[in-house]
């Protein structure tokens, strides 16, 4: 697989109009989860990828390894529990951002927070190029903490692991959340970190550089700015391991037709190929829903990771992926057209500054609301 993702989806309940849960009188069914969006991203973009995963044996796990196979994710490796059941939650239409959103999980005692090193094939989590994770797995319970915990160690069989932090202070049953987030994410190759969550977990302020310097082992640490943009830092990082180097460049497999073996030698592995660090600013985009946005960035950046384009361009691949999560009401939307994300990101600085992205941009290669585009 180029990607393979672990952790918890849920189905999720979407309101029908504005308001507080207490009046909302209907409410539509959708899927949502950090991890497997970004699979479902990469499966859309042509990727091969694979969730893995822990779902009840219920009608709602049925929905949710139908709708994630339904993008092309690999589900083989998802396995039922029949004593445990399904995550779900409920939110309101009112953005994240504002004191008004509410959001109601049910996802205690789910059948994924029983994941664990002995119930989960981690032949098939290794099976990757790149291997995706987040914070919030380890929060769900001590057995996903070890989990994560033995994925991200170094060994023969690791492959190159992306960690994004997700900090989710409510998920947290103790005060040691930020200290296992900054632990695990130290031990991961590419980092995605917020600015503001950076701030909130670590107490770090001063900008990108001062997230950095907390995060100075991985290979390749992307800070996110909000509207803004977000900058990537690539530099010598902490090694892996010699032996999984060798693994890597050694194994017996047929480069994937989305682009060569992830291998020290190449770019999208080892990063002091590329420049040491860059920032692009975000699109101008029409936001319908924030809900998604930052796993689909981590899926347009891996994109471009995999395919061993420039630090730059796959912080641009990332904004792309971000704006069409942005103009969907959901967790997830269509990333657009290969050759028409490429050529998005191939535009001068002026061009890319002008560009204005709206909903239904990912449907058709011009939506109308895309201007100033050559």
């Amino acid at each position: 697989m180029d990607v393979v993702t672990l952790g918890e989806s849920m189905v999720t309940f979407l309101p029908g109009r504005p308001g507080r849960l207490a009046d909302v009188p209907s409410f539509d069914r959708a899927i949502g989860g950090a991890e497997s969006n970004v699979a479902c991203a990469l499966a859309a973009f042509g990727h091969t990828a694979r969730w893995v995963s822990r779902v009840g044996a219920d009608g709602f796990g049925d929905h949710l390894v139908e709708r994630i196979a339904g993008y092309g994710v690999d589900v083989s490796a998802v396995r039922r529990d029949p004593d445990r059941p399904t995550g779900v939650y409920f939110r309101t239409a009112g953005d994240r951002g504002t004191g008004a959103h509410e959001v109601a999980y049910y996802r205690a005692g789910s059948a994924a927070s029983a994941m664990s090193t002995r119930n989960v094939d981690l032949a098939a989590v290794r099976a990757a190029r790149v291997l995706h994770l987040s914070g919030i797995t380890a929060a769900l319970s001590d057995t996903c903490l070890d989990l994560l915990r033995a994925l991200t160690a170094p060994g023969p069989d690791r492959p190159l692991i992306s960690f994004d932090v997700n900090h989710r202070p409510g998920l947290w049953r103790t005060a040691e959340g930020p200290r296992v987030l900054l632990e695990v994410a130290r031990h991961a190759d590419v980092v995605f970190v917020g600015e503001d969550e950076a701030e909130q977990a670590w107490g770090v302020t001063g900008g990108p550089e001062a997230i950095r310097g907390v995060l100075p082992e991985p290979g390749v640490v992307v800070v996110k700015q909000g509207e803004r943009g977000a900058t990537a830092f690539a530099g010598p990082g902490r090694s892996a391991g010699a032996d999984r180097d060798r693994a890597t460049a050694s194994r017996p497999s047929a480069p994937p037709p989305s682009g060569p073996p992830l291998t020290a030698a190449s770019p999208a592995a080892h990063p002091l190929t590329a420049a040491p660090h860059a920032f692009e600013p975000a699109l101008r985009t029409a936001v319908v829903a924030t809900t998604g946005a930052g796993d689909a960035f981590a899926a347009g950046f891996l994109s471009a990771t995999l395919r061993g384009l420039p630090l730059r361009t796959r912080l641009r691949h990332g904004h792309l992926f971000a704006a069409a999560a942005l103009t969907a009401p959901g967790d997830l939307a269509p990333p657009p057209a290969r050759d028409h994300a490429d050529r998005l990101a191939a535009l001068d600085a002026g061009a890319w500054g002008r560009l204005r992205l709206g909903p239904g941009r990912t449907q058709a290669d011009r939506a109308t609301e895309e201007a100033n585009n050559p």
